[in-house]
């Protein structure tokens, strides 16, 4: 060996010596090894004695070890990690035997590690405690089952497991569990003391110096588990429950995940065989899916399929995928996913149990405890304690972030279900119709903040000032987040007749879908608020609406057919109520759609038409018309090759702008400046003239960027990245990769020009062989 002669200590010594042969100190060697320096005290001072083969590898890697020295000190360890007791058992009865260990055991491989190094460093004079949380379906019960026998060799002296029935009516009371926990330990009956703080000395006693395993499996609360724990000794106790138990102090957690869909699959695998799932993967992975990867779940349907050789895996697929049967699919014998749901809910609290079934006809996958208060008809205060309530009882996910609150899929049909069953349709619709009023009433205030044409000083309408959006910054958070709320409630608003308030959000919205070209959803919002304006009898809406449904068929789907046909629709409306603008507007909306379909002459013409028909009218309105239909047909110019006349179009439109629109703030000008600006520079470039160029899509870039227009903005980076990389600009790298990722993330059809861009660039870059060239 290196240092010339074996040293025969223990491990702790052995370590000890090495460390100090090595000039390391406690800090320094556990940096290195990756282990905490009280953990590496502690080995040095005997009171880690055998720790796992993993840890003595890393601290042999770290010493720099040679094979047979770090054979050795792992020799020394192995020496002192506990054996499992000879057949003839523990020392205690055990009369609280450990439950059956499932073989079918999957996953959890991370969470059963960290166990195992709990158990190799309890201290002697400090018991350690892991409670195991999580929500009703997760195999907590199967993890600690398993995670107890993988651990029972470390704990000679007793391994017990006790069910204290959280679930019940009447969970188990302290004073009987430990009466059965002193039984086991082999106290006679008559010896056990009659009150429970002597009961529980005994057993503090009992155990205080013995290495104990105890599993308390379905704990209810605190209470129910404090006076169960052992106060001293190198026991472990591993704690389940529904509940987070959050008020127990000095406790390891783990909270168990879902399953991700792979060891879902891999459960589903075990239990029915490898040849059925290989045979149907795809119906495989789909049952994972249906199963919300919920491990009940999943044993579930493996249960049932195994009961039933011959069934195929997809046809159980195709009943699940029914959501109002998919409940009724997962039993199988006395396992039943909804029983396990009805178990937490029955034991809610009246209110608690309202707000999670109303909770769960909230759209979207998550919701706010706004939504939550809204449906249930309850206090936000209230609402926000049930919310929190029903975290802690596993039934809802918090956000990590923001106050909202998620359901598994499964647990939201349940919830469902006792809406039907315990409120009825007539309650049902009221809470919805409550929750559409409120929530449309607040989007609209939301919306207007980004109208051009609103009077910051004029109200917003919220229905509760206290709460609203302050701003910009805060009204856009709010319609982001609540996005499928308040689409679902203008489903309603819409499906129920109340038209009115459709027109009046949808309007409100105008501005802000500028913003949010990349949202899909515009298609929607404003069909049905064109709907709503034919429904009222009211042409001129009608008009205006097909045009913003048009322009998010241009925009925000890419479908310029249907773009075309609505643009049509919206000039007969307008025509037929006499509505100027609303013609320049269809006109210019169906053009852009013509464009898209390669239709470039009657685009042409119709813009050339739209400009017209704009330049009469008189209106503040007209000129911001007239300034996007002439910005849209120079552009149609420049790409026809008639770059001068598209610089000609587009100047005008900058003149427009410098000189003023009468009745609208500088800020909304300045947008449509730089609108101008940005086409501008793309016709110079096209005219060859990059310096020139550079500088107006500078301008206009920081222009979109100001008023936070990622649909504007993008765009104009990508035009000043081609513009910079024609020049070999040492920008345009990043500026093109910075428009690619930024456009992909809009989904624009753009994307794909910046990608060719960067390749160009790249190979423009790449080295040239003189072999090749020669």
């Amino acid at each position: 060996m290196r240092g010339g002669t074996p040293f025969t200590g223990d491990f702790g010594q052995r370590l000890r010596h090495l460390r100090a042969r090595a000039g390391l100190s406690q800090e320094a060697l556990a940096h290195a090894a990756g282990v905490s320096v009280r953990a590496l005290a502690d080995m040095e001072r005997g009171r880690t004695r055998g720790p796992q083969r993993r840890t003595v590898r890393l601290l042999a890697e770290a010493l720099g070890l040679d094979d047979d020295e770090a054979a050795s000190l792992e020799t020394s360890a192995a020496l002192g990690r506990p054996r499992p007791r000879t057949a003839t058992g523990p020392a205690a009865p055990s009369t609280l035997a450990l439950p059956r260990d499932i073989q079918d055991f999957t996953a959890r491989v991370p969470a059963l590690a960290r166990l195992l190094e709990l158990a190799q460093d309890i201290e002697p004079s400090r018991p350690a405690v892991t409670v195991v949380a999580g929500q009703p379906g997760l195999g907590k019960t199967a993890f600690a089952v398993h995670a107890a026998h993988r651990l029972a060799p470390y704990f000679p002296d007793g391994r017990f497991a006790l069910d204290l029935h959280g679930m019940d009516p009447e969970p188990t009371t302290p004073r009987d569990a430990l009466a059965r926990l002193l039984g086991a330990m082999g106290v006679a009956d008559a010896a056990i003391p009659v009150g429970t703080d002597d009961r529980a000395g005994m057993w503090r006693s009992l155990v205080g110096d013995r290495r104990v395993l105890l599993l308390l499996d379905n704990a209810v609360d605190e209470a129910q588990v404090a006076p169960l724990l052992p106060g001293t000794g190198p026991s472990l106790t591993l704690v389940t429950s529904r509940h987070s138990l959050a008020g127990l102090e000095s406790v390891h957690r783990c909270d168990l995940a879902l399953l991700r869909r792979e060891e879902a699959v891999e459960l589903l695998t075990r239990i029915i065989g490898p040849d059925r799932v290989r045979a149907e993967a795809q119906a495989a992975r789909d049952l994972a899916d249906l199963c919300g990867h919920l491990p009940l779940a999943v044993r579930i349907a493996g249960q049932r399929l195994l009961s039933r050789p011959h069934e195929r895996l997809g046809k159980l697929v195709a009943r699940l995928a029914a959501e109002g049967r998919r409940l009724d699919g997962l039993q199988a014998g006395s396992l039943r996913v909804r029983a396990a749901f009805a178990l937490s809910y029955r034991q809610l609290p009246p209110e608690s149990r309202t707000f999670l079934r109303r909770a769960s006809l909230a759209a979207g996958a998550d919701f706010s405890p706004e939504t939550g208060a809204l449906l249930a008809d309850l206090p936000y205060d209230d609402a926000v304690a049930c919310a929190e309530e029903l975290t802690d009882a596993g039934l809802l996910q918090s956000d990590a972030t923001a106050e909202r609150y998620r359901f598994h899929d499964l647990l939201k049909l349940y919830a469902a279900e006792q809406v039907e069953a315990e409120d009825g349709p007539g309650i049902r619709d009221a809470a919805l119709d409550r929750a559409t009023r409120w929530m449309l009433r607040r989007a609209t205030a939301a919306a207007l903040h980004f109208d051009v044409e609103h009077d910051p000083a004029s109200p917003y309408g919220d229905p509760d000032p206290d709460s609203a959006p302050i701003g910009r910054e805060e009204a856009r958070a709010w319609l982001e987040a609540e996005r499928a709320q308040w689409l679902a409630a203008l489903r309603r608003a819409h499906d129920t007749g109340h038209h009115r308030q459709v027109l009046d959000t949808a309007e409100a919205m105008h501005w802000f879908s500028d913003l949010n070209q990349h949202w899909e959803q515009w298609v929607e919002v404003f069909q049905h608020s064109a709907d709503s304006a034919r429904a009222l009898g009211s042409g001129q809406e009608e008009a205006v609406h097909l045009n913003y449904l048009a322009w998010a068929y241009n925009l925000c789907v890419h479908d310029p057919s249907s773009a075309l046909t609505t643009a049509d629709a919206a000039l007969v409306a307008a025509l037929g109520c006499g509505d100027g603008l609303q013609e320049g507007w269809a006109l210019g909306y169906g053009a852009g759609a013509l464009h898209r379909l390669g239709r470039t002459e009657e685009a042409q013409a119709r813009l050339r038409a739209a400009a017209h028909r704009l330049a009469s009218q008189e209106s503040p309105q007209a000129r911001l018309a007239e300034l996007t239909v002439l910005n849209s047909l120079g552009t149609l110019l420049r790409q026809a090759g008639r770059t001068a006349e598209a610089l000609g179009i587009h100047r005008r439109s900058e003149r427009i702008c410098r000189a003023g629109i009468p009745g609208r703030r500088d800020e909304l000008i300045a947008l449509y400046h730089a609108v101008a600006q940005q086409q501008i520079g793309n016709d110079l470039a096209a005219l060859g003239r990059w310096a020139e160029a550079e500088p107006s899509l500078r301008q206009a870039l920081a222009a979109f960027e100001a008023a936070q227009m990622p649909a504007w903005t993008e765009p104009a980076r990508l035009d000043l990245g081609l513009v910079l990389r024609a020049t070999g600009h040492p920008e345009a790298r990043d500026t093109l990769l910075a428009a690619r990722d930024a456009l992909a993330a809009l989904s624009s059809p753009r994307q794909s020009e910046a990608t060719t861009a960067l390749a160009t660039l790249d190979e423009a870059d790449e080295p040239v062989d003189p072999q090749r060239t020669s």
